[in-house]
């Protein structure tokens, strides 16, 4: 992969130049735990195996002239020990403990190096310096605590998040064992060595829990890396002087590992998909639940790897969640196999990773915080910046809990606030390489901020028109058979600009009754909707109907208008001969694309507020209707328990 031009490389003399403090701290080390309760476990470094049979032999290093003997008591904290401790029948260091010791170790001096040229950076050397001499301005004290603090959490992150890149092959390779470590604790912002030594106290404690196979041990520390990015991201969210570190990109050549802030790095790896795709002519109806995926499949497209941005997600118009909704039966899995199929064609031929994930009902788990830690690995998988990735969650009214309702699980309600905080969170990177699809049959029973969380709005109706029934007969019935067509040009109607025309012209009127009588009365208050004035009037009266459509609806809508802005499919030869534009610098791709765009009509902005707020009401209804419906369920399993009651009384 080419080093993109914003991008600083990490030098490799520098990264080893680090090993040996690296390495003295597995080998050994103190620690006092301030902000984790210490588990009892056995120190690693006086386990033995058997009578007659020493410890655990030391990690020695392969690079001459590093020191290996460690200073710190036998009740210290010996990562390394731990490690080899996995495999008790086995006298020698095996391959995989020894690869999780050497990615444990690069990646902390990786970390050190980030850290030190963080400090370079931002004048927190020389504080480091005038401390030690206890000559620091008063006035820059404070100054001093939040640098330390941001390093440390820089060093915590930058381990964690390469280590866990270097293993994510050794694991996979391991075994399929995965272990729920619980939440990290012991993250110390005093110092960045504090901050390191800390962590590696708490993985020392969990491998001493868990770990009493090696390929438990791999799913530890995996385990044990993921919380600890997860926690550190957050506390990130609300510290200082982070800014020098965010705004580089570090890269480390050797490893092909790219450092961009708090955002996690994956390895470049498509999945193999065993769907069976489909055709956009085997879409029958859906017509602008079509069309849209279609465009999105290509917007994906034009993400650059270099600048880890798409010029759509710049330029606005890029759909990074949405959510189709529809009877049983009406096209939703049809969607996603064709834009799923698309993708991956896509891909193919531009030689770009690609990866599905899809996020079943399997992923709900009877322990606390499993649930919520396979949506964090779902949403991590499809979000890799390296990747060109399509996430879907099947059902959601399933899947994710519904806040308030008593029938929500515990494993569902987890799901949901994962979910909800990766969509529009304080975390949340809008990059263009992955888009989210949510579908349900039931859009009503889903979390109404959780819903509300989905820009766009698919309407998956299915076949519509007497044409729209021929041609899904036609292309059910296969090719066995030589009965005629009749009377009928067949697929005309699925022509996708005309029908797609037709459809948003269909929302100059809203479609849903409640929102009719609001249409109707800011008409005949204010006029014609011609004025920015007007549409915020009419959007004020459609707050008032229901007390649901809150701002976060307005941004979705002017999402949505961004989006008709951006109104084309980018032509087919640019994915066939990526010369055309794939192959562009980011600049040249944007420059391409504005010249594509088209002005904002107010007519435009009408339709999507509209087909936005149908939607609402849609599902407002259907949620009031079940509500009643229950009720009277209730109401009257409760008059017949009264009836029996009575007369088991008489008797």
């Amino acid at each position: 992969m080419s080093q993109s031009s914003d991008q600083m490389e990490l030098k490799e003399e520098l990264i080893r130049e680090k090993y040996m403090a690296a390495e003295s701290l597995l080998t050994g080390f103190d620690h006092t735990p301030r902000l984790a309760a210490k588990k009892d476990v056995t120190p690693a470094a006086s386990a033995e195996k058997s009578p007659g049979i020493g410890t655990r032999r030391r990690f020695r290093s392969t690079t001459p002239g590093l020191v290996t003997k460690s200073t710190a008591r036998p009740e210290g904290v010996h990562v390394v020990d731990r490690i080899l401790a996995s495999s008790p029948e086995d006298n020698l260091t095996s391959a995989v403990e020894g690869a999780v010791t050497h990615a444990l170790r690069r990646a902390l001096a990786v970390a050190m190096l980030v850290s030190d040229q963080y400090a370079d950076q931002t004048g927190l050397s020389e504080l480091l310096k005038e401390n030690l001499t206890g000559k620091i301005p008063a006035g820059r004290s404070a100054e001093f605590t939040e640098l330390l603090a941001a390093s440390s959490l820089i060093s915590l992150h930058v381990f964690a998040n390469m280590a866990s890149f270097l293993l994510s092959n050794i694991h996979a390779e391991a075994s399929d064992v995965t272990i729920d470590v619980g939440d990290v604790e012991e993250v110390l912002t005093d110092n960045p060595h504090l901050a390191l030594t800390g962590a590696l106290w708490e993985l020392d404690q969990d491998l001493a829990v868990f770990a009493d196979t090696e390929d438990k041990m791999v799913a530890v520390v995996e385990a044990f890396l993921e919380q600890l990015m997860d926690k550190v991201a957050l506390r990130a969210n609300n510290t200082a002087r982070l800014e020098p570190f965010t705004s580089v990109n570090y890269r480390v050549e050797d490893d092909d590992f790219e450092i961009n802030g708090f955002t996690p790095t994956g390895r470049a790896k498509s999945t193999k998909l065993t769907m069976s795709f489909k055709k956009p002519h085997q879409v029958v109806g859906n017509h602008i639940a079509k069309y849209q995926a279609m465009k999105l499949s290509k917007m994906l497209m034009a993400y650059d790897f270099e600048r880890k941005l798409n010029p759509f997600a710049e330029l606005g118009g890029f759909i990074f969640t949405f959510m189709g909704d529809g009877m049983p039966g009406t096209g939703k899995t049809t969607l996603i196999q064709m834009m799923a199929g698309l993708i991956n064609d896509y891909c193919s031929n531009a030689g770009y990773p690609f990866r599905y994930e899809n996020l079943s009902t399997e992923s709900i788990d009877s322990y606390q915080g499993k649930s919520a830690q396979n949506a964090k690995a779902f949403i991590r998988n499809v979000i890799d910046p390296n990747v060109i990735g399509f996430g879907t969650i099947d059902d959601i009214d399933q899947l994710a809990g519904k806040r308030g309702d008593r029938q929500s699980s515990a494993g569902q309600l987890e799901i949901t606030a994962v979910l909800m905080e990766s969509f529009a969170g304080a975390n949340t990177v809008v990059r263009g390489n992955c888009t989210f699809g949510m579908f349900s049959n039931y859009p009503e029973n889903v979390d109404d901020a959780l819903r509300q969380r989905a820009a766009a709005r698919f309407l998956v109706d299915g076949p519509k028109s007497k044409e729209d029934y021929i041609d899904i007969l036609h292309l059910l019935m296969g090719k066995n058979h030589d009965i005629p067509v009749g009377d009928h040009d067949l697929y005309a109607a699925q022509e996708i600009k005309k029908a797609v025309a037709a459809s948003y012209d269909s929302h100059a009127r809203p479609h849903e009754e409640g929102l009719i009588k609001v249409f109707d009365q800011m008409n005949k208050k204010i006029g014609k909707l011609d004025t920015i004035a007007k549409l915020g009037t009419y959007l004020k009266g459609i707050q008032e109907a229901d007390e649901r459509f809150t701002g976060r609806a307005v941004k979705n809508i002017t999402d949505a208008v961004k989006v008709r802005a951006m109104d084309f499919e980018l032509p087919d030869e640019w994915m066939e001969n990526v010369d055309l534009f794939l192959a562009k610098d980011y600049e040249t791709k944007k420059n391409m694309i504005s010249e594509l765009s088209k002005p904002i009509t107010i007519e435009m902005v009408v339709q999507e507020i509209n087909r936005y707020a149908d939607s609402e009401f849609r599902y407002a209804d259907k949620s009031d209707e079940a509500a009643i419906e229950n009720a009277v369920r209730d109401m009257g399993r409760m008059e017949e328990a009264k009836k029996r009651y009575l007369a088991s009384r008489k008797k």
